[in-house]
């Protein structure tokens, strides 16, 4: 394959030139076709994705029944109306199908078109619910990069460019029992991530959750969990709270939601989601969330995760990561199911480590709150030989840095 050009000028160009860069460094390759765990540029070079799209591509690539359902669905209607006005087959039979697989009380579904989206949702129905406006989040948090979202982020050196921000935002250090005594009457919503994904993968304790749930019971506090990327099978249960015992009384969902389309969701009762019907009307409104081709390939693929045994056996290859990076320069290893991080002396180290795994050809990345890990979390598919090969090039590819250094 030769690389592609637009009047005599490459797609690299045209992407430096005119497409907003979210960084001064992007990995910059160009891709022509992913299937399965891997993706390939226009030079031919396989790559295995050991990110999935950032847990997006949860079963892999361009599966078969997601690209028919996408194809079938694009024939029939695509967007028609704001969301919420005609009754659209994929979005209903997908959120029922979702609410089918969740606790009673998570029962009635707000698509949005991405995950920050949902958080944003949360953050006023919770404000509505309780007419409080206090909310409680966590440092090493991320939920998305929109203004709410932004706010409550657990990180000062990504807000601060941007302030003022929303007030009444309160952080608290993850697995902290300091928390527990802030949450009173005047809070809104209590929200964390079920496992903190930036941060390098980060469980919480289960009492500390239990405690969590049972003071914002008492208070009248919403409690809300965004499993984003810990969602749809990614920690070796569908959803990780089921692990914790304890569940939300509003879940975010995104990432892999939507097969590889985007999309995202914010799911809770149906009696709390009431009451963004009125005082005012609309008191939610998204135009192109829940769009009928992303719902359409956000259900063909839970239909295959859930249809599939991809989801008992993560637990097995888990422990086949535990077992395999084993290299003195990796200072901790941080896992839960077919999600890792390999903790390096520095961030510069991890990011010599990273460019020499994309170089060996592995698609992996950092975290934004743990630059000196390397993040691993391949497609729930890779079968137990591709993820040996795979750990064998993270540890030629640790070698071939630190033997230079």
């Amino acid at each position: 394959m030769k690389v592609s050009k637009m009047s005599g000028i490459s797609n690299r160009q045209v992407f430096l030139q005119h497409l907003a860069q979210t960084s001064t460094a992007p990995i910059g390759i160009e891709m022509v076709k992913a299937a399965g765990i891997h993706l390939w540029d226009v030079e031919g070079k396989q790559y295995t994705d050991l990110i999935s799209g950032f847990s997006v591509c949860n079963i892999g690539h361009s599966h078969p029944s997601v690209v028919k359902a996408v194809q079938e669905q694009a024939a029939a209607y695509m967007h028609l109306i704001v969301y919420g006005e005609f009754i659209e087959a994929p979005q209903v039979q997908y959120a029922k199908l979702l609410t089918d697989h969740l606790p009673s009380s998570l029962n009635c579904v707000y698509f949005t078109n991405s995950g920050a989206e949902a958080t944003e949702g949360a953050m006023k129905l919770a404000k509505r619910i309780t007419g409080r406006s206090k909310i409680i989040a966590f440092t090493d948090a991320y939920h998305g990069s929109t203004q709410g979202a932004l706010s409550i982020m657990g990180g000062e050196y990504w807000r601060n460019a941007f302030r003022p921000l929303l007030p009444d935002i309160h952080h608290y250090t993850y697995n902290d029992d300091a928390v527990i005594d802030a949450i009173d009457s005047t809070v809104a919503c209590v929200i964390l991530e079920t496992v903190q994904a930036e941060s390098g993968i980060k469980k919480p304790g289960k009492e500390w959750l239990a405690a969590i749930r049972k003071k914002c019971d008492e208070h009248c506090v919403i409690l809300v969990f965004d499993e984003i990327q810990a969602g749809f099978g990614r920690t070796g249960t569908l959803w990780a709270f089921q692990q914790f015992a304890v569940v939300p009384d509003i879940l975010l969902l995104g990432k892999a939601l939507g097969g590889g389309m985007p999309l995202g969701a914010f799911i809770a009762d149906r009696k709390l989601m009431s009451t963004l019907t009125y005082d005012p009307v609309l008191g939610h409104i998204t135009t192109f969330g829940g769009h009928p081709v992303s719902c359409a390939a956000g259900k063909a693929a839970f239909e295959v995760l859930t249809g599939s045994h991809m989801i008992s056996v993560v637990k097995e290859k888990e422990t086949i990561l535990q077992e395999e990076l084993n290299h003195p320069a990796i200072i901790e290893k941080s896992s839960h199911g077919l999600w890792m991080s390999l903790q390096f002396k520095d961030a510069i180290t991890n990011q010599k480590i990273v460019h020499k795994c994309v170089q060996n050809g592995l698609i992996t990345d950092w975290f934004l709150f743990a630059p000196d890990r390397l993040r691993i979390a391949p497609p729930l598919i890779i079968t137990a030989a591709e993820l040996k090969q795979v750990c064998g090039i993270i540890l030629r590819s640790i070698d071939e840095i630190v033997s230079n250094e």
